[in-house]
């Protein structure tokens, strides 16, 4: 069972969030009331991923993202946002959070981010000798209207890039994220056509129009093409799609603290915020973006860092 950290000096909100993930079965929740407390209970349990509030005493979300990055590397992120917090959430996805959610749509969205972070942080450390000595890859691929084969080449990119030893463990991890956004938003707004403008207002409706989309012509026999480009000094993506195409000038600035609460912007905010370059093209069809590599002398992790504490200390509720 995954252990995860839940950091919120509201009980009301830690009982919400943690009643929300044991309800699934799927994993265990430690507490905490504050960033300098969720860094003491790090010293006694390594969880496998930390959810954590952003305005508290003591040491806030944004301090906690910083020291984590710092002293815990390997462990993501999840940022739980209140109205007032924006422009705090845009920055500690800046400095390295994996993903966020909005307190309002905890129940709608918990489940799925963390499902999503926590599979791709999951590490695969059987790579052969021969795998760590790849120098680039040049790939390109073309996928139906899938998401799993959205999820298992996001995957593969990450493993890839773990392989090759490039960027450390809490950027690839965040490039895999950013990668796998731009493919469903390819795939959902692209070649689906379904709005993002009907997700804010109706969820339900959202997946319901994408469900009867991928049964009905044109949307069944669109595909996604991937270029893919990875080697010692950068990472570069392309995705196109076959949809109808928009104009990338109507994008809101998702930075903006206004449009962080949307739930449409989600994708976009963590594309902006994890890559280096991102342009659109071919009449808003196909999105490209880069990252550049660190130098080699700060990319040193121990991919076979794994740390687990069996101490089973009293939670805080």
């Amino acid at each position: 069972m995954q252990t995860l950290l839940v950091v919120d000096d509201s009980r009301v909100d830690r009982r919400l969030v943690g009643g929300l993930l044991q309800k699934t079965g799927e994993y265990e929740v430690i507490y905490a009331e504050n960033g300098r407390d969720a860094l003491e209970r790090l010293e006694l349990d390594i969880p496998d991923a930390v959810l954590t509030d952003l305005h508290m005493p003591e040491m806030n979300g944004l301090e906690l993202v910083e020291a984590i990055k710092t002293d815990y590397p390997l462990i993501p992120v999840l940022l739980m946002t209140a109205q007032g917090s924006e422009e705090l959430a845009v920055e500690a996805l800046r400095l390295g959070a994996a993903s966020y959610v909005t307190k309002r749509r905890l129940g709608e969205d918990l489940i799925p981010t963390i499902h999503q972070i926590l599979e791709a942080a999951s590490s695969n450390r059987g790579e052969t000798r021969l795998l760590n000595r790849i120098s680039s890859v040049d790939t390109s691929y073309i996928l139906p209207n899938e998401t799993r084969l959205v999820h298992a080449l996001s995957g593969q990119i990450r493993d890839t890039m773990r392989a090759m030893r490039i960027f450390p463990e809490n950027d690839r991890l965040r490039i895999s994220i950013a990668f796998e956004e731009s493919l469903l938003n390819a795939l959902y707004h692209g070649n689906l056509e379904v709005s993002s403008d009907l997700r804010d207002e109706d969820q339900t409706a959202y997946e319901d129009l994408a469900r009867r989309r991928w049964l009905q012509e044109p949307y069944i026999n669109r595909q996604l093409h991937v270029d893919i480009s990875l080697t010692q000094d950068a990472v570069r993506f392309s995705v196109r799609d076959e949809g109808p195409g928009f104009d990338p000038e109507t994008i809101p600035d998702p930075t903006d603290p206004e449009y962080l609460d949307r739930p449409s912007g989600r994708g976009m905010l963590l594309m902006k915020s994890f890559m280096d370059e991102l342009t659109y093209s071919e009449g808003g069809r196909k999105v490209t973006m880069m990252k550049k590599a660190p130098p080699p002398e700060t990319n040193t992790i121990d991919e076979d860092a794994s740390v687990f504490d069996d101490d089973d200390s009293e939670d805080i509720l």
